[in-house]
């Protein structure tokens, strides 16, 4: 026989050597290869399935369109809710998700619906108009509003087993207020009354935002990381001093009282436009260009020059929609208003297929 290892030079039989192996020998050898060869393709394929079946749970994470409760963002983006039931809601809303999502292509829109089940297909035009027009925007993810869940390992968790919504004076605002507090803390990002119409990107950042001088607002509110220190304290201010009979108790005044403490300042008007601890405090025209008390001055005809010079500084507009739940002005086509203006230029869409 040829020993292995030596060429065949060394060796005048090796042309010749494997005439002396038995055949059954082949047969094993080949018998062993092809098992092999069988077993690493099925392995293969498993894995290649396995990989696939994990991309496609990554997506569903992803599509928070689909799925059930507040889930954690991959992302941080800007935060709507609607606290009741309903799921058509006004045009004034949809123009506000709407504005913010063109002013903020980079940016996710978040809106949270207590009415919305997280299954787009139940909802199909004409019967509805809101979420199929906002769910075909690239960048806005509609989700449900799941409270249980989203005051979970918060301070708000007990106050939520305990209230009765029914007792409440203020209950949708108040239960509001403290939703978008637990969001801004679970999942970071900015949130936005749904009656802000934006005009323009909104800057990532730790900030709050003046509505008068002596106080300020919880309607726009931004905090880029998650669990900052401050929402924490501001949902254990929310317990402890909790009185639901009180407009504006866990909104504007929490969030006043909890900056105060955070700055250790007694007047607001000193520390706008300023930061103090990591926390800007915005001017009043980035959001608040015209007060509350005047808020039926979006329904009246404007000056081009009028409506850039009070709105030169302004991320967007709030358009109190609070202050118009008794006389319910409406957007009135070729009215010339100043919110028809906005409308016809930040939310083209609503405007053309809700106004």
């Amino acid at each position: 026989m040829c020993r292995q290892g030596k060429s065949s030079g060394a060796c005048g039989e090796t042309p010749h050597c494997h005439t002396m192996i038995p055949i059954h020998h082949i047969f094993i050898v080949v018998f062993i290869i092809g098992a092999s060869v069988l077993l690493y393709v099925s392995w293969h394929m498993k894995a290649q399935q396995s990989v696939r079946k994990k991309m496609v749970r990554m997506s569903q994470v992803e599509d928070g369109a689909t799925m059930e409760g507040a889930r954690p963002h991959l992302n941080s983006g800007i935060i709507f809710l609607e606290t009741s039931d309903h799921v058509e809601l006004n045009p004034l809303v949809m123009c506000s998700v709407e504005s913010a999502a063109r002013q903020n292509p980079d940016k996710t829109i978040y809106f949270y619906m207590k009415g919305f089940n997280g299954n787009l297909s139940q909802y199909p035009e004409p019967k509805y108009r809101l979420i199929p027009l906002l769910s075909s925007v690239k960048n806005v993810v509609l989700l449900p509003l799941n409270p249980t869940e989203l005051f979970e390992d918060t301070p708000l968790k007990f106050w939520y087993e305990k209230v009765i919504p029914k007792t409440e004076k203020f209950w949708l605002h108040v239960f509001a207020d403290g939703c978008r507090i637990a969001l801004l803390w679970k999942y970071g990002g900015i949130y936005l009354d749904s009656d802000i119409i934006s005009m323009q990107s909104i800057p990532f950042g730790n900030f709050t935002c003046a509505q008068l001088s002596n106080s300020i607002s919880n309607g726009v509110m931004g905090f880029y990381h998650r669990h900052h220190p401050f929402l924490w304290n501001c949902m254990k201010d929310f317990v402890a001093n909790y009185n639901g009979d009180i407009w504006g108790q866990q909104g504007p005044k929490l969030i006043t009282r909890v900056l105060k403490r955070w700055c250790q300042m007694d007047k607001v008007s000193a520390f706008i436009g300023k930061e103090c601890n990591g926390i800007s405090l915005w001017i009043i025209d980035r959001f608040y260009a015209i007060p509350c008390p005047a808020w039926d001055k979006y329904f009246v005809p404007w000056e081009k020059k009028d409506v850039e010079r009070i709105f030169s500084a302004s991320y967007g507009a709030h358009v109190w929609n609070f202050m118009n739940s008794g006389k319910k002005k409406k957007v009135i086509v070729g009215s010339g208003s100043l919110i028809e203006h906005f409308s016809q230029l930040y939310c083209p869409t609503t405007y053309r297929n809700v106004i």
